[in-house]
């Protein structure tokens, strides 16, 4: 693969791992804006069957299959989403405290933008589609309601069994890979995100290795299932995620106090500035997908 793909795809994999870290913005949401997300969910299928023939002692099949991932590209997308993890981490959350209310302004831009270059790619717009995005919408804003702090609170100490943590790594990790909602938010509203910070924190390696299990069987189940629906149900699957980037308004709008809370207030205060920060941020996120739609022959 050439270098300048390589790094092209860290820098991909910057920005998503830069919208992981946010309440409410997902990685997936970044890689369809960029036009990758079918091919990241395909080779994560391929991966998850290869891992799947090499379970049941197909070492020829696994092989085979292992060979057809992508793994130069896939490869250098995660080494970009662990760099911004990695480096933005304490960025983001020092802008959240102090500058709550621009900072989700400019997130909220963000996702607007992605619901347009999302919307554009449904192929055969109906009203169909529309009733599924509304739907979807709905669901998730009533689901994102039903906790209204979204900052984790209490003790950073393990306190379940190692089983619970397996489940809550499978369904923080198909959240991540889904447009319009974090994996981090969804362990706060199960309540396990203070529990596997705790883990980190302790070096617990059981309830660490439990908890990525989790993320690799539900990985590997999710993106198989995505993958077929969007093979067979391109146009249906695109509109619910439009509709969840919809529903992830919940967690972004900026009033009344960013994204620390899911409660909605009307525009107070400090106004102005924030919706110039959304239309710059959605401007951006146009932009962006045209170029990257100008690049996309490159990486073939």
């Amino acid at each position: 693969m050439p270098l300048s793909t390589i790094v092209r795809q860290i820098a991909r994999g910057f920005v998503m791992g830069s919208a992981d870290i946010v309440p409410g913005v997902s990685g997936g949401t970044v890689a369809l804006v960029l036009g990758i997300y079918g091919r990241l969910i395909e080779n994560i299928q391929r991966g998850a069957s290869a891992l799947r023939s090499l379970l049941s002692r197909d070492g020829s099949a696994a092989i085979s299959k292992a060979t057809s991932v992508e793994w130069g590209w896939l490869l250098s997308l995660l080494a970009g989403i662990l760099i911004a993890i990695a480096t933005l981490s304490a960025l983001l959350e020092q802008l959240l405290e102090e500058h709550a209310i621009r900072t989700s302004a400019v997130f909220l831009g963000l996702i607007a933008g992605s619901i347009v270059v999302a919307s554009q790619l449904i192929r055969d717009r109906n009203v169909a589609h529309v009733a599924i995005a509304i739907v979807a919408a709905a669901a998730l804003f009533f689901v994102l309601g039903l906790r209204s702090d979204t900052h984790a609170v209490g003790p950073e100490i393990v306190t379940r069994p190692t089983w619970v943590f397996v489940l809550a790594g499978a369904l923080a990790i198909c959240a991540m890979i889904l447009p319009g909602i974090s994996g981090s938010f969804i362990l706060v509203m199960i309540g396990m995100y203070t529990e596997i910070i705790g883990a980190v924190n302790d070096r617990n390696l059981a309830v660490l290795a439990a908890t990525g299990t989790g993320c690799v069987v539900g990985l590997a189940g999710f993106s198989t299932l995505l993958n077929w629906l969007l093979d067979r149900y391109h146009d249906i699957v695109i509109a619910a995620m439009v509709g969840l980037m919809l529903g992830s308004v919940r967690v972004l709008w900026p009033w009344p106090n960013g994204t620390s809370t899911t409660a909605l207030s009307a525009p107070q205060h400090d106004v102005m500035i924030p919706f110039a920060l959304m239309f710059v941020a959605a401007a951006v996120v146009i932009a962006v997908q045209r170029l990257s739609a100008r690049s996309a022959s490159s990486d073939s």
